[in-house]
């Protein structure tokens, strides 16, 4: 870990902290919630040893990144702004570019937006999602939850949470009426969640959570793209455990003809069993060998 290099990087309006390491050809790893580069710690790694240059931001709004207050900054555009600044600013013209969560959301942005910039992607957990105007997320005050939960209890909770069961939070007691684990999972060490609890103690949740914030600004404002099919080549892999792999509909999209319709360069779609939301971390090892037996091909 520690040869892992941190640096910032000013693009699009903002400070983007960056973890690298490596040489060759790029791989951009994008994070989800509620995570931050550390979550790629392992691919960072094993990728490249294999002779790749591994870049792992801490996207907008989280970690050592710049987090403007208003959710209204946190669209797709201005997200895979940040990534297309961010690759100006190296001077890299193509990455191959890997996803979790919401990295994986605005991983499909970022090929639907600027394909030319991709040389193939590899995306976890989070299959592409169709324009719909009809999904409208309301905004809650889930700071002020968070806030009534010691930050790394919270994070053991909210790594905990994610299995193939729809998460139920009391509306009276909030988080704190979620159970914390009796033992930490296997993949995560107390080390391992100080580091993300001291990060956001630092930054807070706000950042993160307008994410989801902007969600229907989103679909109003890629209107220009319905029905915009993602070209460029694509491998996607999701555990049997993960909780969004069993919301309505999703496990039935991803095994029809539809996903491939939306990703025509589709070539390969990947179940595995016995894993749950957090799969890079789950499952290290074979996540990066997925990622370099496809990306190898290019």
């Amino acid at each position: 870990m520690e040869k892992i290099e941190h640096t910032t990087v000013a693009t699009n309006g903002i400070n983007m902290h960056i973890a690298s390491l490596g040489t060759g050809p790029v791989i951009l790893f994008l994070h989800g919630f509620p995570e931050l580069w550390y979550s790629w710690r392992h691919q960072l790694l094993s990728l490249s040893s294999h002779g790749y240059r591994c870049i792992a931001p801490d996207l907008r709004g989280f970690g050592d990144t710049d987090a403007p207050p208003s959710a209204a900054s946190y669209t797709s555009f201005h997200i895979v702004g940040d990534l297309v600044g961010l690759l100006d600013h190296l001077g890299i013209d193509q990455v191959f570019l890997v996803g979790h969560d919401w990295g994986a959301m605005m991983a499909w942005n970022f090929c639907l937006f600027r394909p030319d910039r991709v040389k193939a992607l590899v995306n976890l957990s989070v299959p592409y999602l169709r324009r719909n105007p009809a999904m409208k997320p309301e905004p809650g005050e889930a700071e002020k939850d968070f806030a009534c939960v010691d930050t790394p209890i919270l994070m053991k909770k909210l790594f905990s949470a994610f299995g193939p069961e729809l998460v139920f939070i009391p509306k009276d007691v909030g988080f704190r009426g979620l159970k914390t684990p009796d033992t930490l999972l296997s993949w995560l060490s107390e080390e391992d969640v100080n580091y993300y609890a001291s990060k956001f103690n630092q930054k807070g949740f706000t950042g993160g959570l307008n994410y989801y914030r902007a969600f229907d600004l989103n679909w109003e404002l890629t209107a220009p793209w319905n029905g915009l099919q993602i070209k460029v080549p694509a491998k996607f892999i999701v555990g049997d455990l993960d909780i969004v792999y069993h919301m309505p509909g999703t496990k039935e999209y991803i095994h029809s003809s539809a996903f491939k319709k939306d990703v025509p360069d589709l070539q390969d779609v990947v179940v595995m069993e016995g894993v749950a939301h957090f799969i890079n971390q789950e499952k290290p090892e074979e996540i990066s060998t997925h990622i370099y037996d496809f990306i190898k091909k290019f």
